[in-house]
């Protein structure tokens, strides 16, 4: 027992020097979630992520997934960029009343956070393999079948909040979540209770009422799938309550009362790129494909391709056209009517342009 008290010591020395705030340990044991991820998928609440329904009760069965793991190590990271002011969550709902312009997800705006915790993750594993020899182990971050949150609560990195991110009393839930699976048996680090009470902020807010259930969201509704994972047309009662959401959506942690404890990031890696400080339509309908591959090298946002990325914008763009006077439209009109009359416009972007250009103030 001295012996793992000292190694795991050690190991949360390694990882907060890797720039991790906090970790943990996880049993392998989740059969008691399985039952309720199944419901989730028969609802369909996983929407057009077809790759959920395929891995199903995988993701419940992590010595499924990479035979021989018996304890895993979950790890948080504080996103916020590092020059983020203490009163950033009413900064960001300013910037959403703002109808000039558009709204990239926070966690979106610095470089992709799959590369940064993976790779970090690696480095760990790597420090603990040559303390004790022979190890076998696997990092994820966002990129395999797991249950990522559910181990992150298990390991007492936070409680599931009613939005279903994990949240903490010291960092709200601003961060990133990662894993190393092991074959080498660490005790688990107890659970910690939830705090979120009678509180339905996030409910409350969420623009579509995704959140159909204290811990349920149907992903069919939520503007982060809508503007990331989904990759169809927007349904288009759905289109008017996306606001200027251009990429992700943080209004159910900007609403919720425990992000005044969120912390800057420890890397340099999540700060904010230079070009979104400036997210005006009319700059951002300027942009070609060539500009859009610029401007998101290293991003998240660079999976969704340049159709997509227009085709949110278009959205956008018409919630911004009820809002507008007449005369301030009129350079968004013209952008719009142009990207409708080039042949290289993509059928699912025309689309969506032909709507926005349907909407006038009323």
């Amino acid at each position: 027992m001295e012996q793992h008290t000292e190694l795991w010591a050690k190991i949360q020395q390694w990882a907060h020097d890797l720039g991790f705030s906090q970790i943990g340990v996880a049993g392998i044991d989740l059969s008691d979630a399985e039952e309720g991820l199944m419901q989730w998928l028969a609802k369909g609440f996983h929407g057009d992520m077809a790759f959920m329904q395929q891995h199903g009760l995988k993701r419940a069965r992590p010595a499924e997934l990479v035979p021989g793991t018996v304890s895993i190590i979950t790890a948080r990271m504080d996103y916020l960029p590092q020059d983020t002011p203490p009163a950033w969550q009413g900064r960001e709902w300013q910037r959403q009343a703002n109808a000039h312009e558009a709204v990239v997800s926070v966690y979106a705006r610095g470089r992709d956070y799959h590369k940064v915790l993976r790779n970090r993750l690696q480095k760990l594993a790597e420090r603990i393999q040559q303390e004790v020899g022979p190890l076998g182990f696997r990092a994820f971050t966002d990129s395999a079948p797991v249950m990522e949150v559910e181990l992150a609560r298990r390991s007492g990195l936070g409680w599931r909040g009613k939005h279903t991110l994990l949240l903490s009393r010291k960092a709200g839930s601003m961060f990133f979540l990662g894993e190393i699976f092991l074959d080498m048996a660490l005790p688990p680090t107890p659970a910690t209770t939830a705090h979120c009470g009678q509180c339905s902020a996030c409910m409350d807010i969420c623009p579509t009422q995704a959140i159909v259930a204290p811990g349920q969201v149907d992903a069919r509704l939520c503007i982060s799938y809508l503007t990331i994972e989904h990759a169809a047309a927007i349904p288009e009662h759905l289109r008017p309550l996306i606001g200027n959401h251009l990429y992700g959506c943080d209004d159910c942690q900007l609403a919720c009362p425990w992000n005044k404890f969120a912390t800057p990031a420890v890397l340099a890696d999540f700060n904010a790129r230079a070009v979104w400080n400036d997210t005006r339509l009319l700059t951002l309908l300027r942009w070609q494909e060539a500009d859009f591959l610029r401007y998101t090298e290293g991003s998240p946002i660079r999976r969704i391709g340049f159709a997509r990325w227009q085709r949110n914008l278009a959205v956008v763009c018409g919630n911004a056209l009820r809002q507008l006077s007449a005369e301030e439209a009129v350079p968004i009109r013209q952008h719009l009517q142009s990207m409708q009359d080039s042949e290289a416009t993509p059928a699912l972007v025309r689309e969506h342009v032909l709507w926005a250009l349907a909407q006038q103030a009323a």
